[in-house]
């Protein structure tokens, strides 16, 4: 008898559910519609789906590759691949098109998924000009009059082998031992070229199985996903942990639907990464800021005595009795009308893919609405989570159950855990470099725990910067203090082996065209709103508020603005919107002459 396997938990589920709702894709062109598959629909769809793919010639620990947004159909098609014996590889979507077709290269994959026509005609133009050709299997999993070869023809095709032989998905299924791989991950890259990642079936089993622990959700919750199935946020925290719980998920069609699913939903669990959050708050603060003054000192406060309540219970004391009908008064009269935006059902909202600022985190814990952040890595599985009950902001929580952890003495963190991937794709030497002699897994974040267990990340130990005169700078934590100012998106901090740090900043632009008195309020044209002079006054007092709280040492003498954002297709940006700051660097080298006027070792 095989060990359990992704797939088997499928069934586990199936079997206590069987009936009820699974997931709920939206129906193109029906707003508000959405097509409902039960957990036996899931369970029936990915079987045809493995047997069909058997019937075609997939063998076992084939590498299948998937390039979908995240839909009701990647789901099914992710399990459909496992059940099979197959190993699933996600693509990140908003990647350029040459480096998709390369990702699909080097994955040496024969069977490829592709979500719909106009994709796969985009995809086969890039690898034709790389002189390369699609996987020998191409699947449009969005069915189009075309004629391709469908999810359809591979369903029918699925059927047919399972009804010529009862036992089929039976022995696929007694094929598959717990240690086959079952994902490939791609890196997001953030500090490197992207790499791809093997993990077992044992791994993320392992790591699903946590989650009645940790994450409590039933099949009375509910959630909105969005997130890019290639990160593993996505695929463990809101495809496979859901799938062991029984928890139903609705899928929104693209971020500027979000606010409007999350109304119509009204989920009662949440996950998003911090850019997200962010951009709520910043909402939030354009909108009061319209208000009249007097409605401005009242939110104002409200979040004061929120704030102060929140730092009260973290002590582990009560809130005093005379603060108890304040706090009532402020949640009903201003800190509700919040969380209804987000359909005020959320029980548990958390932040993951990248680091959250503190400062953040403590707002929402101040509006009753405490952002639960974990921390997990593509090699490693999620190893940490704060407790529901105790959220600690600007902590990536405590250990998962089976997870070990230590700190080297130049305070990097070393994880050892029972979901840890098997290695780099092809790369035995990349897998080698992460570990150390002992067997610990070399995170790369600088770390710091306290007393009760809970973990800090303070910084990545490959964007240290260091000065000419030895001082040791951590950008992260000058970062999220700029996660406070609306006015400022992105912040590209220099310094290393130079006397003093400077920046290079991205606008939020509708902020600053919303900005009172701009000039360039009435234009869209991001050069001109850059140059006016409100916007330009107000991110000077921004710099000069985050430079308030900083060391001397820390604090931004110079800064410039860039007309446009950062983005994925220049190579800057992560598909988790993780600032590259290498490659954002070298795209912008220009301005080091204008930061550093003088320096020869400016270039």
């Amino acid at each position: 008898m095989p060990g359990r396997n992704v797939f088997t938990v499928l069934t586990e589920t199936e079997k206590q559910f069987r009936d009820a709702a699974a997931l709920h894709q939206p129906k193109k062109g029906k707003k508000g519609e959405y097509e409902t598959y039960s957990w036996s629909d899931w369970l029936r769809i990915s079987s045809e789906i493995a047997a069909g793919l058997s019937t075609l010639g997939m063998r076992k620990g084939e590498i299948v590759c998937i390039l979908c947004e995240t839909r009701a159909e990647f789901y099914l098609v992710d399990l459909g691949i496992m059940a099979a014996g197959g190993v699933s590889a996600a693509l990140y979507t908003s990647y350029p098109m040459p480096d998709l077709a390369a990702n699909v290269e080097a994955s040496g994959a024969r069977f490829l998924f592709v979500e719909d026509e106009k994709t796969l005609e985009s995809l086969d133009k890039a690898s034709a000009e790389r002189g390369n050709r699609l996987p020998e299997h191409v699947l449009v999993m969005v069915d189009s009059p075309s004629g391709l070869f469908s999810m359809s023809h591979l369903r029918q095709a699925g059927r047919e082998a399972l009804d010529r032989d009862r036992q089929f998905l039976n022995n696929l299924q007694a094929n598959i031992s717990p240690d086959d791989p079952a994902i490939l991950y791609l890196t997001s890259g953030a500090t490197g070229q992207p790499k791809m990642g093997l993990t077992s079936h044992r791994a993320v089993v392992a790591n699903l199985d946590m989650g009645p622990i940790v994450l409590p959700i039933n099949p009375e919750d509910s959630t909105v996903v969005f997130l890019p199935s290639a990160h593993i946020a996505q695929r463990i925290v809101l495809e496979l942990v859901p799938m062991r719980m029984g928890t139903p998920v609705w899928f929104s069609e693209s971020l500027s639907r979000l606010p409007s699913d999350l109304k119509t939903v009204r989920p009662t669990v949440f996950l998003a990464p911090p850019r997200v959050w962010e951009r709520m708050y910043t909402t939030i603060q354009t909108e009061i800021r319209k208000r009249p003054a007097s409605a401005q000192k009242l939110f104002e406060a409200a979040v004061r005595l929120g704030t102060k309540a929140t730092r009260i219970r973290q002590s582990g004391k009560s809130v005093p009795l005379w603060m108890q009908p304040l706090l009532k008064a402020a949640d009903r009269v201003v800190f509700s009308k919040v969380r209804e935006r987000l359909g005020g059902r959320i029980r548990i909202a958390a932040s993951g893919a990248a680091p959250l600022g503190p400062q953040l985190a403590e707002f929402f814990a101040a509006i009753g609405m405490p952002l639960i952040e974990g921390y997990g890595l593509t090699e490693a599985g999620i190893l940490c989570f704060n407790p529901l009950e105790n959220p600690r902001p600007g902590s990536i929580g405590k250990l998962l159950p089976g997870v070990e952890a230590k700190l080297a003495e130049d305070g990097e963190l070393l994880i050892k855990s029972p979901c840890m991937f098997q290695g780099y794709y092809r790369d035995e030497a990349a897998t080698a470099s992460v570990f150390d002699s002992d067997g610990w897994f070399l995170t790369g974040d600088i770390a710091e725990v306290d007393g009760d267990g809970y973990w800090y990340i303070t910084g990545r130990k490959k964007e240290l910067i260091v000065s000419s005169n030895g001082k040791k700078i951590y950008p992260s934590r000058i970062e999220n203090l700029f996660k406070m100012e609306p006015v400022v998106n992105h912040v590209l901090l220099i310094g290393d082996k130079r006397p003093y740090l400077t920046a290079v900043l991205t606008l939020n632009l509708p902020q600053a065209q919303s900005l009172t008195g701009a000039a360039a309020g009435e234009s869209s044209d991001p050069a001109v709103i850059v140059n006016s002079a409100p916007v330009k006054a107000a991110v000077q007092q921004a710099v000069s508020r985050v430079n308030g709280q900083l060391a001397d040492f820390e604090r931004i003498r110079r800064f410039r603005i860039l007309d446009r954002e950062f983005s994925i297709e220049h190579g800057e940006l992560t598909p988790t919107m993780k600032l590259r700051r290498a490659r954002a660097l070298e795209n912008h080298k220009a301005l080091l002459t204008e930061l550093y006027p003088g320096r020869e070792d400016s270039e």
